[in-house]
């Protein structure tokens, strides 16, 4: 293997400038070429692909978002796509990828090499940390301070007006931002989709906080499919306890930006490394990834089709610290 190229797909998170520095700078130490590809999928198919050195990655591994910027594309997945992102690969001679993203990504990359036979190596890029085959993601970590940042800035006016407030965050299909976020903000719940949290559990929760003096709540919801769970909720809460003062912040993409955290740019680096070298290693359709501290390469097929379930013992800690049991799904 002599030349590479990386390339970000899917949502951004921040560290994902980091990993792409890594991959560089990791590649010219063992004398190879690598080549940037922007907009994702779409660039490789478009010809959007430069050649990179150490640097086209310097004074980014502070940087939020992606220098390669970041697209979700249509056209791969057509076989006429694929076949023009393969011609565009061969003119330059890649002999392999590296690919920050997520499930999508991963499946692309997968397909790719069925049909062209391209190695690639993924890196985890998503601030949701649901992808199985490691214990965090890059942008997890940024994610959930940032959230973190917020909670403890919309407690100080829900406690000066005695208010209930549903913080929204992300967390389409797991509840790990919502997990952390709640017990490091001090929430009194969180409403996950590993959770079964009825509207009535959370009255149940109000009352019981009103009749001890206690005028003013966080519940951080995760928000589900589709953004806009924590109205929905608040409103049947309201309709209930007409006489709460309920108020709903959707955090929203706030949470994909900002200067990544140190355990972001380590966990980044330390994984663009390891993509890298494991091209070299011969692997293909593996994601790198860190699980109890050791670098790992997983299976596109199980990063894919597995599901990372949520530590029960973050959940165990909100009901110790907040007094109620939650029901989890089997």
């Amino acid at each position: 293997m002599k030349r590479i190229a990386v390339f970000t797909s899917g949502g951004d998170a921040p560290g994902m400038n980091a990993c792409i520095r890594a991959v560089v700078r990791t590649a010219k130490y063992y004398d190879l070429e690598v080549f940037g590809i922007t907009r994702g999928y779409d660039g490789l198919i478009n010809g959007d692909i430069v050649e990179m050195d150490e640097r086209s990655v310097s004074n980014i591994i502070q940087k939020g978002g992606t220098i390669l910027k970041s697209a979700r594309s249509m056209d791969f997945k057509t076989k006429e796509g694929r076949k023009k992102a393969y011609q565009n690969l061969k003119k330059l001679k890649i002999d392999g990828l590296v690919a920050i993203g997520g499930n999508g990504t991963f499946t692309g990359a997968e397909i790719f090499f069925d049909e062209y036979g391209i190695p690639t190596v993924g890196a985890p890029g998503t601030i949701d940390n649901d992808l199985y085959g490691t214990d965090f993601t890059i942008g997890y970590d940024t994610a959930v301070n940032t959230a973190l940042d917020a909670i403890d800035k919309i407690r100080d006016t829900a406690d000066a007006h005695d208010r209930i407030f549903f913080i929204e965050v992300m967390g389409r299909d797991t509840g790990y931002i919502a997990v952390r976020s709640a017990i490091s903000g001090g929430a009194e719940m969180a409403v996950m989709p590993e959770t079964k949290t009825s509207v009535k559990d959370i009255i149940t929760k109000l009352r019981f906080g009103s009749s001890h003096s206690k005028a003013s709540h966080i519940i951080i919801v995760a928000e589900g499919d589709e953004p806009g769970r924590a109205q929905i909720i608040a409103d049947k809460v309201k309709k209930e306890l007409p006489n709460l003062d309920t108020k709903v912040t959707m955090l929203g993409h706030i949470q994909r930006g900002g200067a990544p955290t140190a355990a972001d740019r380590v966990l980044a680096s330390r994984l663009g490394v390891g993509a890298v070298e494991g091209l070299l290693k011969g692997k293909a359709n593996v994601m790198a990834g860190v699980i109890n501290r050791t670098l790992t390469y997983t299976p596109f097929h199980d990063t894919i089709t597995k599901k990372k379930p949520l530590n029960k013992d973050l959940i165990r800690l909100i009901e110790i610290l907040n007094g109620r049991k939650y029901a989890t799904e089997a």
